[in-house]
């Protein structure tokens, strides 16, 4: 009856140990919402979780709400779009090292009317400048998240401060955001994936692109082991050199949404 207890309870305590093993082999990433409601996390981090039998748990926020998660050190890694924020974030020592890994661009998106006659413009400077001078209804995130950021440089580059009723900040992410843009009959700037994936359009079309200033870059980021020893810097250096190498690239090519290719690969 002792040795069967015995056994029994060593039977316990390694099925304790093998569980809390698989319970803590996960990290926490910290990434924003258009890789999420595109669809390419859930393309892609089963490939990785195959490869490496770690789980990938994304906090999916605005690109300005990653940074902070990862400031404060809630955050394993961290893969978001503003590389000019990115490589203040390395310089500012939260970060060791940050690489390209992929790219797409931004779109502007409108009513089919289009009162503001964006389609007609030829530079992203003008389209801009378009809709503040008909003072067409625009659906800015107001978050800033990497989108709004990008939103904002454009406008100073079109030579205007928006603001007035016109001009609606929701502090919500693109999802959300393109959801109201299509109740109001609003423009609006998305990422090419999260429009693509998008489902809600009603009235909604695409009526700009292609301009080179739309260019939208993305970034993995190693966290500092310096600020935060606590964070599970092996599992996420895999997870940053798995997005890097050819099996991460390629995992990345081959996501598509109605056959469309979203994101494109450009890690060096």
């Amino acid at each position: 009856m002792k040795k069967t207890l015995n056994l029994l309870l060593a039977g316990i305590t390694s099925m304790g140990l093998a569980f809390g093993a698989y319970a803590d082999d996960y990290i926490t990433l910290a990434s924003t919402t258009s890789t999420e409601n595109s669809g390419l996390f859930a393309s892609i981090l089963p490939k990785f979780e195959d490869a490496t039998g770690i789980e990938v748990r994304v906090v999916a926020v605005g690109t300005g709400q990653a940074f902070e998660i990862a400031r404060r050190g809630d955050a394993d890694s961290l893969l978001v779009h503003d590389t000019a924020g990115e490589k203040r974030f390395v310089e500012n020592g939260y970060a060791s090292e940050r690489a390209d890994v992929m790219y797409n661009d931004f779109v502007l998106i409108g009513p089919a009317s289009d009162p503001a006659n964006v389609s007609d413009a030829q530079t992203a400077a003008e389209a801009f400048a378009a809709i503040a001078n008909a003072e067409a209804p625009f659906a800015s995130r107001g978050d800033d998240s990497g989108t709004n950021r990008a939103e904002l440089r454009l406008w100073k580059n079109a030579g205007v401060d928006p603001d007035g009723d016109w001009y609606r900040e929701l502090g919500s992410g693109m999802g959300p955001t393109l959801n109201t843009a299509a109740a109001m009959d609003a423009y609006v700037m998305s990422d090419r994936a999260t429009w693509v994936a998008f489902g809600n359009r009603q009235n909604l079309e695409l009526l700009f692109e292609g301009d080179k200033v739309l260019f939208n870059q993305y970034g993995s980021l190693l966290l500092s082991e310096e600020k935060h020893p606590h964070l599970k810097h092996e599992m996420a250096s895999k997870w940053h050199n798995w997005l890097l190498s050819e099996e991460g690239q390629q995992a990345i090519a081959d996501f598509r949404v109605d056959g469309q290719q979203l994101f494109f690969p450009n890690a060096q």
